[in-house]
């Protein structure tokens, strides 16, 4: 989940729907969608989170659907183990 609109290839809205933040607050799901690099090789069902001030990604979840998660110093990545093409790069 992440509250950054611009981190989605795709984007549809949803009405409803809440996350608990560790802080004791909670965030509306306002959009669920995908990320990556490419529409083909990207990460589904995305949530986009109100008030959310971080991007938050499940490694169990990414590695469940046949993907590697390298993370270095400064940056994380996800590579499809089928294609080895990049899924998904951040800094």
């Amino acid at each position: 989940m992440t509250g950054e609109k611009s981190n989605f290839l795709s984007l549809t809205a949803t009405q409803g729907g809440s996350v608990a933040f560790s802080n004791g607050k909670s965030g509306t799901i306002i959009g669920v969608g995908k990320i990556g690099e490419y529409l083909f090789h990207s990460i589904d069902g995305v949530y986009l989170v109100d008030g959310l001030e971080h991007n938050l990604l499940s490694v169990s979840q990414l590695c469940d659907k046949d993907n590697l998660v390298v993370f270095c110093s400064n940056r994380c990545m996800v590579v499809n183990m089928n294609t080895r093409d990049v899924v998904l790069r951040r800094k």
